[in-house]
Order: structure tokens, then sequence, then C-alpha cells
């Protein structure tokens, strides 16, 4: 397996995450509420699974191994990337604190809520596009065998080291879960 296929493969489930996150959305404008404990395991999620693994895979090798490449950071796809990984950190700061408004039961909180769960989802599945169509087609075409074979190694070492032995299991089986309550 190449190393875009690995994140090819995590976008996948992040993507799935975010059809959640929108019937999430959808549920609470109609006043439906969601269980705190499915709330908890989107936000674990979003920070361990997307931020410090996924984004932790491509700030710490797969970016660095493109710019030695001749790929720009600065005014290029990796500074643009780079940039909308720092959006969705807020992003995610901002919808823990919209649901712990939401699940206190405040008033205007489900606006709130849905908003940033609005602008998260768009903002990621935009940047999912450029990545798979745009980086990921470029790095396939930069990087040879050996650079793809190290920084595929790379990537399972900071999966084990940052997320820990089962995790990435625990993660799919929530997304499982969290399909079948709010996809069907």
């Amino acid at each position: 397996m190449k190393a875009t296929d690995e994140l090819k493969e995590e976008h996948q489930g992040i993507d799935l995450m975010l059809k959640v996150l929108s019937a999430i959305s959808d549920r609470s404008g109609r006043n439906e509420r969601i269980q705190t404990e499915h709330l908890d395991g989107i936000i674990e999620f979003l920070s361990i699974f997307v931020d410090k693994c996924h984004h932790g895979k491509e700030e710490e090798f797969l970016f660095p191994a493109l710019e030695t490449e001749g790929v720009k950071r600065d005014g290029g796809p990796i500074g643009v990337l780079l940039n909308e990984h720092e959006q969705g950190r807020k992003l995610v700061a901002k919808l823990k604190d919209a649901m712990k408004l939401y699940t206190s039961g405040e008033n205007k909180a489900t606006i709130s809520f849905q908003s940033t769960i609005n602008e998260y989802v768009a903002l990621l599945t935009e940047h999912i596009e450029k990545e798979n169509n745009v980086l990921f087609v470029m790095a396939d075409a930069k990087l040879n065998a050996a650079k793809d074979t190290e920084l595929f190694e790379a990537f399972e070492r900071l999966e084990k080291e940052r997320i820990g032995p089962g995790k990435h299991e625990e993660f799919h089986e929530l997304l499982k879960r969290l399909r079948h309550e709010y996809l069907g």
C-alpha cells in the first residue's frame, strides 16, 4: 500500500464522520437531543484521529517530503493545507464549547452548535477534495518507491505512538455505531 492510499482510506472514515455530523446538525435543528456519549466520541475522533494522527502524518512526514521535492509551502498547496488544518483545529475547539452549551440545554446553543458543525463539515469536505485530487496525485508523481515506503513506515510509527494500540479499531467501531444511529 502506498502512503497516500493510507491517507485516502483515512479520508473515507473522516468523510463518514462528516456525514454523521451533518445528520446530528439536522436532528438538533429539529430539537432532537443527541446523546452526550456520542458527542464526546465525535470530539475525541476529531481531536485524536483527524488532528493528531491524520494531520500529524501529513504535517510531520508527507509535507516535508514534498517540500524536499520542490513543492512550495508558502504560496503553494502545502501552505494552503496547513492553514486549513489550523482552521480545523479552531473549529473543533469552538465545537467543543458549542457542544457543552448544547448539552447543558442552553436555549440559543443549538444555532451555534449547528453553525459550527456546518462550517467544519464544509471546510473538511473541501480540504479532503484538495488532498485527494491535487496533493496526493502530486505526491504519487514526485516521491519514489523508497521514499513512499519510508513514509508508510513513519505513518505506522506515528499511529502507534500517538493513538496507541487498539485505538484505531475503537474509532472504526465508533464510526460503525454512529453510522447505524444517524445514517441508517
